[in-house]
């Protein structure tokens, strides 16, 4: 008995799928042309408020950035482990040179966690409060949580070329994902009992969000968190590639010219940091959880 049919899967033919191709290119391209400047125009606060978090980070004086970084992981840890070890790390990272690029690749971190958070929260809530809305963006988290990441590079290049910009709306289209999920999940978990006293005295369901939602669920979206500045991270690496500043460059340049001492240091100094903001916001959110359960033991 003839096998041949194993080895055959009915597929378009080479010159229809050739030209379906051609016809979405052609479709992405013809949009480009046509609204490439408004979406640039768009996209100019978030250019700004970019380039002023690396203008602040780059050329304040270090000692006072230093400073203000370890005061912001006592806040948020009150560990003085964690404190000393980002004084620690970021002295080492200064004395290796790498100073600038640290704090590009923060200023990237630190931005596009914010519009993830902007962006995030709010789908989150939605996702929670209705499960028709839950059902049509779980698809589309997770595409963006499978897809590899290079493939976002080249939908943003083609709308807005190479620069700050097209590597940030990457970067946060990657690690956005967590916010949204963990947000849902952190709202869905809320015990029921405590949602129906609300009722009882008379909440509306905003006031239910606000005063009992939101604040009892935040260590579950402080995990998300903790997982949107890690991918965030992550991803600020590739996104070098097109032309994101930062610690990703001189890694790119290492592999390109077989610089192995400068793709070790980058790669530790990216380790470090990574280390260090996983760290504080793990510590930040064991301290909300044990305050929720201390006001409401």
């Amino acid at each position: 008995m003839s096998t041949a049919w194993i080895h055959e899967f009915p597929s378009l033919g080479s010159d229809q799928l050739s030209l379906l191709r051609r016809s979405i290119d052609g479709v992405f391209r013809t949009f480009t042309r046509n609204h490439g400047e408004t979406l640039e125009l768009m996209f100019m606060p978030l250019r700004d408020f970019l380039i002023a978090t690396e203008k602040l980070l780059t050329q304040s004086p270090w000692p006072l950035v230093m400073a203000a970084l370890a005061a912001l992981a006592w806040l948020a840890s009150r560990s003085i482990k964690i404190t000393l070890s980002v004084l620690l790390t970021l002295a080492a990272i200064g004395f290796m040179g790498m100073w600038e690029d640290t704090m590009k690749t923060m200023a990237m971190i630190f931005v596009a966690t914010v519009v993830s958070l902007a962006v995030g929260l709010p789908i989150g809530i939605l996702m929670s409060r209705s499960d028709r809305f839950q059902r049509v963006v779980n698809p589309a988290l997770d595409v963006m949580q499978t897809m590899p990441s290079f493939v976002y590079l080249i939908p943003v290049v083609m709308l807005l070329g190479i620069g700050r910009v097209p590597g940030l709306i990457a970067v946060v289209i990657y690690a956005i994902p967590p916010v949204i999920r963990f947000t849902n999940l952190g709202i869905r978990l809320v015990d029921k009992d405590l949602l129906e006293a609300a009722d009882a005295f008379g909440s509306s369901a905003w006031q239910k969000m606000r005063m009992v939602q939101l604040p009892l669920s935040l260590p579950t979206i402080m995990a998300g968190v903790n997982q949107t500045i890690m991918l965030s991270l992550a991803m600020v690496v590739i996104a070098s590639m097109i032309g994101v500043q930062g610690l990703g460059q001189p890694v790119l340049k290492a592999i390109s010219n077989q610089y192995f001492t400068m793709g070790v240091l980058n790669g530790l100094a990216i380790v470090g940091i990574a280390i260090l903001l996983d760290r504080v916001s793990q510590a930040y959110g064991k301290r909300l959880q044990k305050h929720l359960e201390v006001v409401h033991g």
